[in-house]
């Protein structure tokens, strides 16, 4: 795919003396939002390639993460919302430094691979494909459905919508492809990647909302600095190349 071969021209810029070889390797354990996995698919191996250090990833939405942090799972490194990265700083359960903000991504319209793209250009033509659309769908306890919540009441079409909304237990570009729903709304970091959806276009500015993902460090992590040299590779050159690729703002 196009994507990942721009993906991998961007990460094969990484040059050893960006990352020091540790002493000893390590395995980390990392709990990584859906959003970024595509890029981190990418990005890993080339981290473990340049530190020799293991990553052993956990995938899953921002409140499925924190949730199992929240309950006493233990992990090195944590890529999600910065804004539940910094209240489980608050907590003491995420190292205060280094906590960076990784990226920012807004939403996307997904429909599958060949469908007719709808317009979704303004913020009217967007209304009026939500109106027209089957089914529209997006998982549960993110940051999209929260703010698809809102932007529902601002078009004053909630209770229209309420019979079309899918709340989905799976990627949304999975949902898409196998035509579970007629229309995928999530970050457009989970689009793009995606061979068999394609991206109508990003929600109009007016009603766009854009999410930061971030990265830090378990405070009680045994590899603390394996762990902050993932978090700083993340901030990146290389790594800020892949993000982009990958349909991301980096920082």
């Amino acid at each position: 795919m196009k994507i990942h071969r721009a993906i991998a021209a961007a990460v094969g810029l990484l040059t050893l003396p960006l990352l020091a070889l540790p002493a000893s390797a390590a395995e980390l354990k990392v709990f990584e939002s859906n959003a970024l996995k595509s890029v981190m698919d990418q990005l890993g191996p080339q981290f473990e390639k340049a530190t020799e250090n293991k990553l052993v990833p956990t995938v899953g939405t921002t409140a499925e993460l924190r949730a199992m942090i929240e309950k006493g799972d233990t992990f090195d490194v944590a890529i999600f919302t910065k804004s539940a990265l910094d209240d489980l700083a608050k907590q003491g359960k995420v190292a205060a430094a280094p906590l960076v903000s990784v990226a920012r991504v807004g939403i996307g319209v997904a429909v599958r691979k060949g469908a007719a793209k709808p317009d979704v250009s303004t913020v009217e033509a967007f209304k009026q494909t939500l109106l027209k659309a089957a089914s529209v769908g997006y998982v549960k306890q993110t940051p999209t459905a929260a703010n698809m919540k809102v932007v529902y009441e601002k078009l004053g079409i909630a209770e229209q919508m309420q019979p079309k909304i899918k709340l989905l237990d799976v990627v949304v570009s999975e949902a898409v492809s196998k035509g579970d729903v007629e229309i995928g709304l999530t970050q457009i970091s989970e689009i793009v990647p995606y061979p068999t959806v394609e991206l109508a276009g990003p929600l109009p500015a007016e009603i766009q909302t854009n999410t930061v993902f971030g990265a830090g460090v378990a405070a009680a992590t045994k590899s603390h600095d394996a762990a902050a040299a993932l978090v700083k590779f993340l901030t990146s050159p290389p790594a800020a190349a892949a993000l982009k690729a990958g349909g991301m703002d980096p920082g």
